[in-house]
C-alpha cells in the first residue's frame, strides 16, 4: 500500500520563531492530504538545516529518500523547503519520476511528477535552473575581476604580459616587463596598419593569439 510522507524544514535563522513555521507547514500538509483523502504516514522534520544543503545531504532528507519507494507520495508545503535551487529540484524530480515516487508541492499546485502540471513545472524549473547557472557564472567572473583589480591571482592560465609570484599566503599578478615591451611593440605595429597575422609572424605567434593579447590589453 502506498505511503504518504510529509517533509518540513526550517533554517537556523528561523529557529528564533520556535516551531511556528514547522507547525504551519505540518498543518498545510495535513490539510492537503485530507483533501486528497490521504493519511500522512510519517513526517520528516528538518529543524535548523540551511536550504543551501541538498536534500540528500540533510539528515531527515536522506532518511526520507531511503524510506520512499515506488508508488509512495511525498508532500511538502513549498519548493524552497525541499530544494536548494531549481537545478536541485529538477534533478531530484527526474529521479522521482524514474522511481515512480510522487511529489506534491502545495505552492506549485500539487502533483509535479504526474500528468497534471508536471510538464509546465519541469519547463519552468529548467528555465530557472539555467538562469541560476548563468548568475553563478557571472558571480564567479565578477569575483575574479575584483581579485585581479587588487593584483591577486584567482587561478586559471597565466595572462601574457604578467607573471604570478608568491606573496605570503596569496599569489599576486605582476607585470612581466619583457612581455609588456612586446605588447607595446604589437600596439605600435597595429596602429601603423599591420594585420594580426603580420604581427604574429614578427613574434612567432598565431594571429588569433595576437588579437586576444591586444584586446585584453585594451580592456586594461
Amino acid at each position: 500500500m502506498a505511503k504518504v510522507y510529509g517533509y518540513c524544514r526550517v533554517s537556523t535563522a528561523e529557529q528564533a520563531d520556535g516551531r511556528a513555521s514547522l507547525a504551519a507547514q505540518e498543518q498545510q500538509i495535513r490539510g492537503y492530504a485530507m483533501m486528497k483523502g490521504w493519511e500522512v504516514t510519517e513526517f520528516f522534520i528538518e529543524a535548523g538545516v540551511s536550504g543551501s544543503v541538498p536534500l540528500a545531504d540533510r539528515p531527515e532528507g536522506r532518511r526520507l529518500l531511503g524510506a520512499a519507494g515506488k508508488g509512495d507520495i511525498i508532500v511538502t508545503a513549498k519548493l524552497d523547503r525541499a530544494f536548494r535551487s531549481a537545478a536541485d529540484a529538477l534533478a531530484v524530480l527526474e529521479e522521482f519520476k524514474d522511481q515512480g515516487i510522487g511529489l506534491h508541492m502545495i505552492d506549485l499546485g500539487g502533483d509535479v511528477c504526474g500528468n497534471g502540471i508536471s510538464k509546465m513545472v519541469f519547463t519552468i524549473l529548467a528555465a530557472v535552473a539555467e538562469g541560476e547557472r548563468d548568475r553563478i557564472r557571472e558571480r564567479i567572473r565578477d569575483a575574479k575581476r575584483h581579485l585581479a583589480s587588487k593584483g591577486v591571482f584567482s587561478g586559471g592560465k597565466r595572462t601574457y604580459g604578467f607573471d604570478i609570484v608568491k606573496d605570503g599566503d596569496v599569489r599576486r599578478i605582476v607585470p612581466n616587463l619583457a612581455e609588456q615591451a612586446i605588447i607595446e611593440r604589437m600596439k605600435a605595429m597595429r596602429a601603423k596598419g599591420a594585420t594580426y597575422r603580420e604581427i604574429g609572424g614578427e613574434f612567432k605567434m598565431y594571429g588569433r593569439s595576437v588579437q586576444r593579447i591586444l584586446e585584453r590589453a585594451a580592456k586594461g
